[in-house]
């Protein structure tokens, strides 16, 4: 099963003929009706018969009908809140086949390759792309936010409000990181929508959202909060954003809209969904509004968002690597990698260690730790409790300011090899690895009674990952072994985990594990 994170924007379709209408004509919708059975007379006899005596009761000897309580009614809620509820549409077109200049040429000749001499015939302006989102009024002079993902690659932004207006909006600030773009359209007494507190968002209640789902404005759904602090998998740049997950319903188009509580404040932006089929499988998730709202005030001082940042690569500590490093339980960031030239290079921390804290909030893995430094503002300080060599510690570092992803690629701390080894030994685990021909490093030679094979390990598996950290190369296989050697060098003998791939299955192995890695060339 293939599961996937869906932004919930709406992407105009490439052809005329299969365009999702905003709205269908009602001489085009037929109803089906279902056949309906034939029951014997007998029994059509008996159910008409209480409806009988029911027609010829007294009226003032009928019990009024029980209604049903505690479900709420967001009636006034959606009156009140609509209008600040908007559509966004952004349009990116592309150059047509005659304008010249950077790359035009090479353009040219590309489609010349593709249809030959009848590229000239082409018409000039290729169809501008348009993606559909929402969002909504923050401010009556004509602030609007929605998601950044809403208007990326655009070179036109659209705002279409409730009254009808599309207004062309200028693009203020977007972090691309917390997935926020702040627009600007050019209207006065614009109905703007009431900030709540997200900081009080409970599991179990209500919530509601209002968005233009495939185009369908105004379409409102409820539902109820069913977790906070989510950190999505599989999305590398956001372990910033403390998701809210709801299950109200959310698709296509409704990207950038607002999240409300039942008082009819906005508690959240919708932003993603997790889904199978790319629409709405009961679990979204959106922005928090207090994250939100922090991101607005330095786009609007300074057109930018500055993160904090100390340097380390962390992941989580499990129930395992908890009891042999001594934790009362699985908490923390274990740091397994340090950027050279960062804040954490400079500092007593080194890898292995586990980061419990940062200014005294508690940190329950990697996603929390990066959240917690992120929301600091760069140059100011920070105070790690960090737990090393069956003790904590109090470190006291000074944050730089997060890099753009490609400044950040540094290596790291565990050494590198010059040239790529023929096979890699593990003598305590018995076991020999070696390359494969396709690429990728596979299970080689095994002795029957050493500790991999006892685990479960066979010859021809396929490596994926040792200690769930990808290994792709034997210098790779060969540098994670030595880490973990490192590391855990005088602790005795502990489990290491192998993630392999065999029979197209893939499948977990824990063996025990003491000693260094050999490499041959």
């Amino acid at each position: 099963m293939w599961l996937s994170m869906r932004h919930c924007r709406r992407a105009a379709p490439s052809s005329r003929l299969s365009r999702f209408p905003g709205r269908f004509p009602m001489h085009s919708l037929r109803m089906i009706f279902p056949r309906l059975t034939r029951f014997p007379r007998v029994l059509t006899l008996v159910l008409l018969s209480p409806l009988w005596m029911t027609g010829c009761t007294d009226p003032e000897d009928q019990r009024p009908p029980e209604q049903v309580t505690g479900l709420p009614d967001f009636t006034e809620l959606v009156e009140a809140n609509a209008s600040s509820v908007v559509n966004i549409t952004s349009v990116s077109s592309l150059p047509s086949l005659s304008e010249q200049g950077e790359g035009g040429d090479s353009r040219h000749d590309w489609m010349r390759g593709l249809f030959g001499e009848r590229a000239d015939e082409l018409p000039g302006p290729l169809l501008p792309q348009e993606n559909d989102g929402s969002g909504f009024i923050l401010s009556e002079d004509g602030h609007v936010v929605t998601n950044a993902h809403v208007i990326d690659g655009a070179n036109k932004v659209f705002v279409r409000l409730s009254d009808g207006r599309e207004l062309v909006a200028d693009v203020v600030g977007v972090d691309g990181i917390g997935d926020i773009a702040l627009l600007k359209v050019e209207a006065d007494s614009l109905p703007a929508v009431s900030l709540g507190d997200s900081d009080a968002v409970r599991p179990g209640q209500w919530a509601l959202a209002i968005g233009s789902p495939y185009g369908f404005d105004q379409t409102v759904t409820a539902g109820v909060i069913s977790g906070l602090g989510r950190h999505l998998p599989g999305q590398a740049n956001q372990p910033y954003v403390p998701f809210i997950q709801s299950d109200v319903a959310i698709n296509p188009g409704n990207s950038g809209g607002p999240l409300f509580n039942t008082s009819g404040q906005v508690v959240g932006i919708n932003a993603q969904i997790f889904t199978e089929s790319g629409a709405f499988n009961g679990i979204s998730f959106a922005i928090p509004i207090n994250y939100v709202v922090d991101v607005i005030r330095q786009i609007k001082q300074n057109g930018e968002v500055k993160r904090g940042y100390v340097g380390v690569e962390v992941r989580g500590v499990n129930r395992q690597l908890a009891d042999r490093l001594g934790l009362d339980e699985a908490r923390g960031a274990e740091v397994v990698r340090i950027v050279e030239g960062s804040p954490a290079a400079d500092s007593s921390i080194v890898a292995g260690d586990i980061i419990l804290a940062v200014n005294g909030i508690p940190i329950k893995d990697g996603a929390d730790l990066t959240e917690a430094l992120g929301s600091l503002p760069p140059g100011s300080e920070a105070s790690l409790e960090v737990w090393s060599d069956g003790e904590t510690r109090d470190v006291e570092i000074t944050l730089a300011s997060l890099p753009e992803p490609e400044e950040a690629q540094s290596d790291t701390t565990i050494p590198e090899s010059s040239e790529e080894p023929e096979l890699v030994v593990i003598e305590t685990l018995g076991m020999i690895l070696r390359p494969l021909e396709e690429g990728g490093v596979r299970i080689g030679e095994l002795d029957p009674k050493g500790p991999a094979s006892l685990a479960g390990l066979m010859p021809g598996d396929r490596l994926i990952s040792i200690d769930r950290q990808p290994v792709g190369t034997l210098s790779e296989a060969y540098r994670e072994i030595a880490r973990i050697a490192h590391n855990r060098s005088g602790k005795g003998n502990d489990l290491v985990l192998f993630l392999v791939e065999r029979d197209g299955k893939q499948r977990f192995f824990m063996p025990a594990f003491s000693g260094n890695p050999h490499q041959s060339h």
